[in-house]
């Protein structure tokens, strides 16, 4: 038996991968990642429509029942009461509304309604957005002092929105 000499061909090594900058690269990417992550958060709100009213019955009926209302005009922000009417009106100061006042009030009304979860928000056309916003937060929650420290509490965590009333009383359709 004859051994056939194999001949081994020298082949050239293959180019050395330097992956210390990729690493360097890791190394600082991943903690910027995992920090800006906290930041962005979503926080995600249900929303209710007022149910809509087709006939006197249907009228009548929410009537017996007492909700609460902020109504947002151009000019001005009421708070009102589908049994009672107006309990207030906060005007427009400084091209601002009254968030703290309107807070204040609801406040007030929560300690004699504690049962009360639920509100609606009507907007008239063109009011911004951010104020929408800033409505459901104040009509929500609020920060309370208490002793030492500072209490979140609930307010009217079931909010619904709407389209105002026209400011002349018609409902406009």
């Amino acid at each position: 038996m004859s051994r056939v000499s194999r001949v081994r061909r020298h082949k050239p090594n293959a180019p050395e991968l330097n992956i210390t900058a990729f690493l360097n690269l890791m190394v600082i990417l991943v903690p910027f990642l995992l920090i800006t992550a906290v930041f962005s958060h979503m926080s995600i709100l249900d929303l209710n429509l007022p149910p809509k009213q087709d006939n006197q019955q249907q009228n009548n009926d929410s009537k017996k029942d007492r909700n609460f209302e902020v109504i947002i005009r151009k000019n001005e922000m009421i708070l009102a009461d589908t049994l009672g009417g107006q309990i207030k009106s906060f005007r427009k100061v400084n091209n601002e509304y009254d968030m703290k006042g309107l807070s204040k009030l609801l406040i007030e009304v929560k300690k004699k309604y504690p049962e009360k979860k639920n509100i609606t928000i009507l907007l008239e056309p063109n009011i911004p957005y951010e104020v929408l916003v800033h409505a459901m937060d104040t009509v929500r929650v609020v920060d309370v002092v208490e002793m030492t420290s500072v209490v979140r509490k609930e307010l009217f965590p079931q909010v619904a929105i709407g389209d105002a009333p026209l400011a002349d009383g018609s409902t406009g359709g």
